[in-house]
């Protein structure tokens, strides 16, 4: 009997613990928040606010898009927007659940997500002509925006991009975001991890690229709204999302750069990543692949390079 009073005790124990671990967490979060302000400008669109960060006064505007479950594109891709900005203006629309822009209940097919992105600069005055450039699985979203609105969009600079028919050609599945995780952020477990594992939240190469301030927001924001529910809903539409745009492909003269990294894989039959790109590049009159050393983050260690490569095709281009 004993021992079952001190489980229970030591259960209960627990548990307080644990209830007031989410309450800290929680208020933590809100105070954060509070104190660190978005940088750039918050519009609103279908009822949510959407976060557009905007650096260079360049006559070209490129548009940088993150890929799936980047907590802060804005924080993440600061090395390359401080390389791009120097010439040309950058723009970052944070999707609905990522950096700071609020969540929002619409499913996260790639229709919606290409027109929050086109209301969104046009709220912030970006009218002209873009150069989209997608990180990853919003490689599906720039086809569907350069299809769908070709008048448009100058130019595709692709970083380790989505394409439509990736996975049919690699005969690979999606990979998908268990929903669970969604309650990981409000329950403190994301801060937690942060706290005592905090290179699951920093980059995974390139660290030293980072300043001390950007890592440690990063690590907040992660603890405020990593992997929620626009995120899940996210990954459950990528598999549709690649069929939406499974037929779709790039004009023949519009400008596409993609940046790739160097071959790490091959399969059976011989296909590799490079085979893959060239196979949507081939027959364009402005299509050039490049590959460099490096993770699936490309921008975090070759910021540089990316923004030297992007601008010598654009001159000539």
């Amino acid at each position: 009997m004993k021992v079952m009073r001190r489980i229970k005790k030591g259960l209960a124990i627990l548990l307080g613990i644990s209830i007031g671990w989410i309450g800290i967490s929680n208020a933590m979060s809100l105070y954060e928040r509070s104190q660190n302000k978005a940088p750039g400008q918050m519009v609103e669109i279908e009822g949510s606010k959407m976060h557009v960060y905007i650096k260079g006064k360049g006559k070209q505007t490129i548009v940088l898009m993150s890929g799936l479950g980047t907590a802060a594109p804005v924080l993440d891709f600061e090395p390359l927007t401080e390389e791009l900005s120097k010439k040309y203006k950058v723009v970052i629309a944070e999707p609905f659940g990522y950096g700071w822009s609020e969540q929002t209940n619409r499913k996260r097919f790639a229709c919606n997500m290409v027109e929050e992105l086109r209301e969104a600069l046009n709220k912030v005055g970006i009218r002209e002509k873009v150069i989209l450039m997608p990180h990853s699985v919003s490689g599906l979203y720039a086809m569907y925006y350069a299809n769908k609105y070709p008048d448009e969009v100058e130019a595709i600079v692709g970083i380790d991009c989505t394409l439509p028919k990736m996975c049919d050609y690699f005969n690979e599945k999606m990979p998908k975001v268990p929903t669970f995780i969604q309650y990981l952020a409000p329950l403190g477990v994301l801060r937690l991890d942060a706290m005592l594992r905090p290179q699951d939240v920093y980059p995974t190469s390139g660290i030293e690229n980072y300043s001390k301030a950007n890592l440690e927001l990063t690590k907040k924001i992660t603890a405020w709204q990593g992997y929620n529910k626009d995120v899940i809903m996210e990954g459950e539409a990528a598999s549709a999302n690649m069929e939406a745009t499974f037929d779709m492909k790039f004009a023949e003269d519009l400008p596409v750069l993609i940046f790739a990294r160097a071959d790490d894989r091959i399969t059976e039959d011989g296909k590799t990543t490079e085979s893959f790109y060239k196979m949507y590049l081939d027959g364009l009159k402005h299509g050039e692949l490049i590959t460099l050393e490096g993770k699936h983050y490309l921008h975090h260690t070759c910021a540089k390079e990316i923004a030297e490569d992007t601008s010598k095709f654009l001159e000539k281009n």
